[in-house]
């Protein structure tokens, strides 16, 4: 059972059609929120917002490249158009982290990933500071960041830059934007079972017993509802006193 600490507040989940994205436009919506459901996959989006229906929320798709300025700030519009107002909005879209060194790392896929995992976090970010700012009501922004923000892996340098900025914008968009009561934080999720985990898994030739005990005090993966529950909480009036900080959601990996 959830309790309704969201009720009547509106919110923006990007990379919602699967994954933890998914995972927490659900649960806002068992919250008692309004939920914008904001990916670049149509047909996947579409049925997270059936399911959020047909479970008694309320959702809306909006489909989204999160690196391009004028559909972010469609997005925006799109919200407010629909449900009236943008309160609480979580920037979790991301693409699978890159594979090569930092010799030989593949320029292309650097642009791109750049594009969505740190651009992408910082476009949303912008639009959505402004609405909040434009109502006067506050909000609470979350952007999804990871260990990587943290402790580096070796093989990926572009996703662990981008996610290391990620906690950079966030810092810094607290601090000019307390003043309107607006708090931004970030969760910084570890080894969580998505699609993007298992993929990268085959990527590398890993499974899941070799590698989770290297990930997690705990020796499982999370589930994406564990990383959910702490964009909830983040969301809510729960944690009014709460700006600039990161939600360490690692079973402990960053600890050691």
């Amino acid at each position: 059972m959830v309790f309704p600490v969201l009720e009547g507040k509106v919110a923006i989940v990007t990379g919602s059609a699967m994954g933890m994205g998914e995972a927490t436009a659900k649960l806002f919506a068992e919250a008692k929120a309004k939920v914008v459901i904001a990916d670049f996959n149509e047909e996947k989006g579409q049925k997270v917002v059936e399911e959020i229906k047909n479970a008694g929320g309320e959702a809306a798709f909006v489909k989204v490249d999160v690196s391009n300025s004028e559909q972010v700030q469609a997005m925006v519009q799109f919200t407010v158009d629909t449900f009236g107002k943008l309160d609480v909005a979580v920037n979790n879209a991301a693409l699978t982290p890159d594979d090569k060194p930092a010799d030989s790392f593949d320029e292309d896929y650097w642009d791109r990933l750049m594009s969505v995992d740190l651009k992408g976090a910082a476009l949303c970010q912008k639009y959505e500071l402004q609405q909040m700012k434009k109502q006067g009501n506050g909000g609470s922004i979350i952007n999804i960041s990871s260990v990587s923000g943290y402790r580096p892996q070796p093989d990926n340098i572009a996703y662990v830059a981008a996610k290391h900025g990620v906690i950079g914008i966030t810092k810094v968009a607290a601090l000019e934007n307390g003043k309107f009561n607006i708090r931004v934080n970030s969760v910084a999720p570890g080894a969580i079972d998505t699609p993007m985990l298992r993929g990268a898994l085959e990527q590398f030739g890993l499974s899941e017993e070799e590698y989770a005990p290297q990930l997690s005090l705990l020796n499982r993966f999370g589930q994406a509802e564990e990383i959910a529950q702490a964009s909830l909480w983040l969301a809510s009036d729960a944690s009014s006193y709460v700006t600039g900080t990161t939600i360490h959601a690692d079973a402990g990996y960053t600890s050691r």
